[in-house]
């Protein structure tokens, strides 16, 4: 995991099962609990080291071929605008 500076979040009230499962899954890992608990916030998010946020709509179950056109036509835009965003 690289070292970039961030924010700083405490986070309260969290379930024993999730502190049990966090330390677990560090100590396996060999890491630290912060960065098994940045992995894990960056996945349930859907967010990758390149700071792209990956989006699954699985969970909208079947879509007809417009609605996936539609889709696809709205990423294609937002990755033009990314795209001139980055090179200023």
């Amino acid at each position: 995991m690289s070292k970039i500076a961030g924010m700083q979040y405490t986070i309260r009230q969290v379930p024993k099962q999730i502190d049990k499962a966090a330390r677990a899954r560090a100590k396996a890992q060999g890491k630290s609990l912060n960065e098994t608990l940045l992995e894990a916030i960056k996945t349930g998010l859907g967010v990758s080291d390149d700071s792209t946020k990956k989006r699954d709509l699985s969970f909208m179950g079947k879509m007809d071929d417009e609605t996936l056109q539609a889709i696809q036509q709205v990423r294609e835009g937002n990755e033009r605008i990314w795209n001139e965003d980055e090179r200023g």
